[in-house]
């Protein structure tokens, strides 16, 4: 795993960090991984984006064709056997 390191925190904000680390029973270290997790996490628009470029690989449905339902696959597989 990586590390970081930041320099030239302002006190005030180094001690409300602390004071919410430990209002969360956590360590310092631990409160600022957390933190860090959750401002690393794919935005909505990213999650879309994804969203639309996985959709974008599965060809449309032809009109006027019925597919099978995941039931009606899973009893042929089944009955294959």
């Amino acid at each position: 795993m990586g590390q970081v390191l930041i320099r030239n925190i302002d006190d005030d904000v180094l001690d409300r960090l602390k004071l919410r680390a430990a209002a969360q029973h956590k360590s310092l270290e631990q409160s600022l991984r957390d933190v860090l997790t959750e401002a690393a996490r794919p935005s909505r628009e990213e999650l879309v984006a994804e969203l639309a470029r996985i959709r974008a690989m599965t060809l449309p449905r032809e009109p006027g064709v019925r597919y099978p339902t995941a039931e009606e696959l899973i009893r042929e597989d089944r009955d294959s056997r």
